[in-house]
């Protein structure tokens, strides 16, 4: 298998690795050569960079010597902030559930396609039409992306237990497509297991070796934490891969990200 990395993916997850340990703005200069390291070439930073901008996940500025440079809006610290706790693994899977039950009016549709699909991306399964669930210590980022969004006035949000009727374990395979899960798993398993495999058997890898291998790394492991929101081991098949990719990861990050640093740092 062959990952596709874009520019604009790998730009963020830079900046979530490594471009908030910069002391102010990252100049576009760095931009371009650190970006270049993982193989994007310069006119498809700028380009992706001027997208990011026009998001407001960017922010022009200038560095300390006066060249361009960008850092990150307010909005992108939270959401990067707020991934760090998926993406580390520092939550422990919640016993409870998180329940957000929403209606938009008709007339406001695109604002229902925006609700669907941002509880979507955050991890939530769908249990009924207007109804999505989710691990309850997903909380705090629900609450974040509702408000930055202004669609706090039409969800509200319930936390407690599954009563009923279908044993947990039934409707968690009902509100989830986990065949789907554990295929992104076994993906990321494919390329990342054996590059994890070499580093184990071969020399220790120069700075900007283990820079480019975990930005890469990170950028295709930074999904799987929000496709597959931390669900409670006890409700997942047997020999779940989650299990495997997680441990794979977790070592790749152990081995590669402070020495990468040494390549990245300003």
């Amino acid at each position: 298998m062959v990952e596709q990395h874009t520019p604009r993916s790998l730009i963020v997850t830079f900046y979530g690795a490594y471009g908030r340990a910069f002391e102010g703005p990252v100049p576009v200069a760095a931009l371009v050569r650190l970006l270049g390291a993982a193989g994007v070439d310069a006119p498809s930073v700028r380009s992706s960079v001027s997208r990011l901008k026009r998001r407001g996940f960017l922010l022009p500025s200038r560095a300390g010597d006066g060249s361009a440079a960008y850092a990150l809006s307010e909005e992108a610290r939270q959401l990067l902030e707020d991934g760090d706790r998926r993406i580390y693994g520092g939550a422990e899977p919640s016993p409870e559930w998180l329940v957000a039950v929403f209606s938009v009016p008709e007339q406001e549709r695109s604002k229902r396609h925006l609700l669907r699909s941002r509880l979507a991306r955050l991890g939530f399964g769908a249990v009924a039409p207007g109804v999505w669930i989710a691990p309850a210590h997903l909380y705090g980022e629900t609450r974040h992306t509702l408000d930055r969004l202004y669609l706090t006035s039409y969800v509200e949000l319930f936390r407690g237990a599954h009563l009923g009727f279908a044993p947990t374990a039934e409707a968690v395979a009902r509100w989830w497509d986990l065949a789907a899960l554990a295929k992104q798993h076994e993906e990321f398993l494919d390329v990342h297991e054996p590059a994890l495999r070499a580093l184990q058997a071969g020399p220790e890898p120069s700075p900007q070796e283990a820079y480019r291998g975990y930005l890469l790394a990170l950028d295709s492991w930074r999904r799987l934490p929000y496709a597959d929101p931390g669900l409670p081991r006890e409700l997942l098949p047997a020999n779940w891969p989650g299990d495997r990719a997680a441990a794979v990861f977790a070592e790749l990050h152990a081995r590669l990200r402070d020495r990468g640093a040494g390549f990245a740092a300003p």
